[in-house]
């Protein structure tokens, strides 16, 4: 495969393992409810949802390892523990997510069928593909995301032509602020550093290419697929706006029905009588290539924890497609209100480590990880309690940090931590350096 092709098959296939249920459910109700602030939703939605997912593709192009390389700055144990909680979520939450999203819009309308069956069935061709380890990434890049795109491509291009832009008037009050907090419902930035991972095995399986040129590589497709998930994430977001007076929402019915009658709804209007089932192939494929990735990459990672077993592989995709059948029978919604708490706590630690592992290592060495991870960890408890406490409970902690109230108060504390030990460190190797006489 010449490079050009190599770059293009892999970053399309990036695209496509990042692409899932929630990618393409959750911007057109973000655009909805933002209405004419839709441009400044989606500059919240993108910075979570784009930017810091893409950087974790930078980082892993820069570690070339896995996820474990991610947090071992902040010690071995640590690190251990953080993958082995993210690879759980991962094949507990989003995994299953992309089964209920498939069975729910894509399925059940057109066979009736049950939760059980749709997810068993669906969970055995994930099983099937992650088994065929090494062409995964070859056939996903090739056929199923050009396939993918240019169906996208179509509802988003077709629908933005032919709407009249009546948009209701925004239901936020700070509307950047939602759109970065809804990205983190699409686990993209968690997905940076489990489907990142599952690159890297796939290039070191397909080819014996030097470091550099692996480096290289794996940067351009991060490009390319960030700026496909920007153009697309842009586009639904606009639809969702611009279609916001035409479809009417029922508020009665339950998020997850509102994301998927308002997408019914633009794809009736842009493609006619087809587009339901249009969409529904659409939602199928998308969700289908998140799930492989996910199960893949979480494999991968105990297949190494386990000296490179094939058993512990074997074990560990059979264990996860199980798993994603018993928690594929909730709805898509009961999914999201489990996600929600974990991602508070997990999302803000698996940002910072992003952004730790990009930025040069004379401003990243371990005792900046270490003391930016903890601040972080601490000023991310209130988020994660708001979900299980009384509201009123945390009110006078919220008041107390800033940005807390728009469950980002880990924010400041990170950054400044980060400056403050940084002087520490410098201050430190000016005293210890004694030039040469």
């Amino acid at each position: 495969m010449n490079k050009t092709k190599e770059i293009l098959v892999t970053g399309f296939a990036l695209f496509s393992l990042f692409f899932g249920a929630g990618n393409l459910l959750l911007p057109p109700l973000l655009g909805y409810n933002a209405g004419s602030d839709w441009f400044l939703v989606s500059l919240g939605f993108m910075i979570t949802a784009v930017v810091i997912p893409i950087l974790g593709i930078f980082a892993h192009a820069k570690l070339q390892g896995t996820m474990y390389d991610f947090g071992k700055k902040v010690s071995p144990l640590f690190s251990v523990i953080y993958c082995v909680i993210v690879y759980i979520i991962a094949i507990a939450i989003p995994s299953p997510r992309t089964a209920a999203a498939t069975h729910e819009i894509a399925i059940y309308p057109l066979f009736k069928t049950s939760p059980l069956l749709t997810s068993s069935v669906y969970f055995g061709l994930v099983l099937l593909f992650v088994l065929n380890r090494s062409k995964i990434l070859s056939f996903i890049g090739k056929f199923l995301t050009p396939l993918i795109v240019v169906m996208l491509f179509l509802v988003i291009g077709i629908g933005l032509f032919s709407s009249d832009m009546l948009m209701n008037p925004s239901n936020f009050e700070t509307p950047i602020v939602d759109g970065l907090l809804e990205g983190y419902q699409t686990f993209d930035a968690i997905g940076a550093v489990v489907v990142g991972a599952v690159i890297i095995i796939s290039l070191n399986i397909k080819s014996n290419t030097s470091f550099e040129a692996k480096k290289d590589l794996i940067k351009k497709a991060g490009f390319i697929a960030g700026s496909g998930l920007f153009i697309i994430y842009a586009g639904l977001i606009a639809l969702g706006s611009f279609y916001g007076a035409e479809i009417f929402i029922d508020d009665a019915l339950s998020s997850d029905m509102q994301r998927a009658n308002l997408l019914m709804g633009i794809s009736l209007r842009t493609l006619g009588p087809i587009g339901n089932l249009f969409l529904s192939v659409l939602i199928a494929l998308a969700c289908f290539t998140t799930a492989v990735g996910i199960v893949a990459g979480t494999a991968d990672y105990f297949k190494g924890l386990f000296k490179n077993s094939q058993k512990a592989y074997v074990i560990t995709a059979v264990s996860g497609c199980v798993l994603g059948i018993l928690v594929g029978q909730l709805n898509f919604y009961s999914i999201i209100m489990i996600a929600l708490p974990v991602l508070m706590f997990i999302y803000p630690i698996t940002i910072i480590l992003i952004l730790l592992n990009v930025v040069p290592d004379k401003f990243a060495s371990k005792s900046v990880f270490r003391m930016v991870v903890i601040i972080t960890f601490l000023f991310s408890i209130p988020d994660f309690l708001q979900f299980i406490l009384p509201a009123e409970s945390l009110s006078g902690v919220q008041s107390s940090i800033p940005l807390a109230k728009y469950s980002l108060g880990w924010v400041l504390p990170a950054f400044v931590m980060f400056i403050l030990v940084n002087i520490v460190d410098i201050y430190k190797a000016r005293k210890n350096y004694s030039p040469a006489r």
